[in-house]
């Protein structure tokens, strides 16, 4: 977008994990309004003053937040405002530092565990579950010796079943929600 410039594109404007998105990980986005991308919180921005993320802005939440959370696009939007509140509460250093170790993890098991069908379901597992729930994850993974003898749909298999029984413990749904 013309004369909308953010020195951080990791976590976006509006509060999506950016670095955990499918479209970033397959290099289709580069973040909130670069490459001309059309966005009415990048506008809206400019006219603010050009804050870095909304929750800077006086006026957030604005009408714009009514209803953000309800649907998904490319990622998830579920924890969206609570990812802003946790972003405003521990400061963008450390919430990047964690985006940072949530991204090696996605890595990871897309590089280890995906069997082709898995990439969005890791992408919102990770982006929905904290951070010592997916390094226990990780530590289910490395201790299951006989895991290095599967095939890569038995590893995928189990990876799934794994984060599937830490999401259910919490209630939480590892799809995106279309309209």
């Amino acid at each position: 977008m013309k004369g909308f410039i953010r020195s951080e594109q990791e976590f976006s404007l509006c509060g999506l994990n950016c670095r955990l998105c499918t479209m970033n990980l397959a290099g289709h986005c580069s973040g909130c309004g670069v490459d001309n991308q059309s966005c009415k919180i990048a506008k809206c921005s400019i006219e603010h003053g050009s804050v870095e993320y909304c929750f800077q802005c006086d006026d957030f939440p604005c009408s714009k937040y009514e209803h953000i959370s309800d649907f998904d696009s490319f990622i998830t939007h579920k924890n969206q405002m609570s990812d802003i509140e946790k972003c405003r509460r521990i400061g963008i250093s450390a919430y990047n530092a964690e985006q940072k170790e949530k991204r090696r993890i996605l890595d990871y098991l897309l590089a280890n565990y995906n069997d082709g069908r898995r990439k969005t379901l890791f992408s919102v597992a990770v982006n929905l579950l904290d951070i010592d729930e997916l390094q226990s994850v990780m530590q289910q993974l490395e201790a299951n010796e006989d895991l290095n003898d599967k095939g890569l749909k038995e590893k995928s298999a189990f990876v799934t079943k794994c984060l599937q029984s830490v999401a259910e413990k919490k209630q939480i749904t590892l799809k995106l929600r279309k309209k």
